[in-house]
């Protein structure tokens, strides 16, 4: 057999030619070695085919990438000149059929000797994952809670147990690779093992279906699961259910349930992780005075004493009334922020005692407007 000659030396371009340059080269020798320009010679015949066959593999990015890697070889496997062993197609097939359990094991079994490519491969296959989204409220989230949840999902076929063949029958031996679940192809001097298209690699072939889940094993049913949310949930939490996902196939396990927790937002507690803040308005007789006051949290009402003199948007801690830690460590903290409400309807005998107050003030009554007042001539340089 005539060694092939390299498509690029045929095109007559360099291996990093891009497209352009290559159909500038295939047009000006298509047209060399046109038979309207050759009176119909049979060496610019030959010469025409070559090129024509050169062509056809470089225009096209993924035959180009193929022989780029493996060269004229793949004209013996698969007949499209350039187009890789047979159409591989990334090793995921051979001959456009099928696929390779693990893309070099039974290539290379065949070709070394190791098994004949004829060993019966595991064809258990776990089932997919399914995903719930549940919305709970923050108090739910800070406390736990038990939710029933109904969703879909396939079950096992109830009239032919999951095997997919009509009641009284049962799944044939597959004619095709004889119970194997691989077949044998031989191309050239190769003889390559790969998963047997008729049977999918079960090695068993169901002629009579089932006619309620119509030869599939399985069907859509509705599930109804009660799902225990721990204290300490926040949104964006992923609990995993396992087993409770679609089931597997040739006796796989089921996939898993995955919950996605969304906490919605609350109108007086804002969550910061595990604290909770809370704003709290005060009087202003409150603040000046002091006082005790209730305020809410998660867990019911709490006391808080506001000591004289606090001024507004000031912080006080109660500890361990937060959210508990996901993993059970510890609380969280509430945080109060007290906003001092300034009255905005007065009555007169009000505003004459607040006049009276006002007489009786003194420098050390109003600090911040005292530092204030400070700061601003210091910086007029007044």
């Amino acid at each position: 057999m005539p060694k092939q000659r390299d498509y690029y030396e045929i095109l007559g371009v360099p291996r990093e030619a891009d497209q352009d340059a290559i159909r500038r080269a295939y047009l000006k020798l298509a047209h060399k070695y046109h038979p309207d320009k050759t009176g119909g010679d049979k060496a610019a015949e030959e010469k025409l085919k070559e090129v024509n066959a050169a062509y056809d593999t470089l225009k096209n990015p993924e035959k180009r990438a193929k022989y780029d890697q493996f060269g004229h070889m793949a004209d013996q496997f698969g007949g499209d000149p350039g187009g890789g062993f047979g159409g591989f197609g990334g090793f995921g097939g051979f001959g456009g059929q099928g696929g390779f359990d693990g893309p070099f094991d039974d290539f290379f079994d065949v070709l070394f000797g190791r098994g004949g490519g004829q060993r019966r491969r595991s064809t258990a296959r776990a089932g997919s994952d399914l995903e719930y989204r549940m919305t709970i409220t923050l108090k739910e989230a800070a406390t736990g809670v038990k939710k029933k949840i109904r969703f879909g999902r396939r079950e096992v076929c109830g009239d032919c147990n999951g095997t997919g063949a009509a009641p009284g029958s049962q799944p044939e031996v597959c004619p095709d690779c004889g119970g194997t679940g691989q077949v044998r192809r031989s191309q050239g001097f190769f003889s390559v093992t790969q998963t047997c298209g008729r049977c999918r690699g079960t090695g068993r072939f169901v002629s009579n279906p089932c006619r309620r889940c119509k030869g599939s094993g399985s069907m859509r049913a509705e599930r109804e699961l009660s799902v225990d949310l721990p204290a300490g949930v926040d949104t964006g939490s992923r609990l995993r259910l396992a087993g409770e996902g679609e089931p597997g196939t040739g006796g796989g396990p089921r996939g898993d349930l995955f919950i996605l927790v969304e906490v919605t937002p609350h109108e007086i507690f804002e969550r910061e992780g595990n604290h909770v803040i809370c704003e709290v308005p005060i009087s202003f007789t409150q603040a000046a005075l002091g006082a005790k006051i209730r305020v809410p949290t998660l867990q019911g009402d709490a006391e808080l004493k506001v000591p004289a003199g606090t001024q507004s948007g000031q912080l006080f801690r109660l500890r361990g009334l937060g959210i508990r830690d996901l993993h059970g460590y510890h609380n969280g903290d509430q945080i109060v922020r007290v906003q001092v409400e300034t009255p905005s309807r007065l009555s007169r005998e009000q505003k004459e005692l607040l006049r009276k107050l006002d007489g009786l003030d003194t420098e050390g009554s109003y600090p911040l407007h005292k530092r204030f007042l400070e700061r601003v001539k210091k910086s007029l340089g007044g």
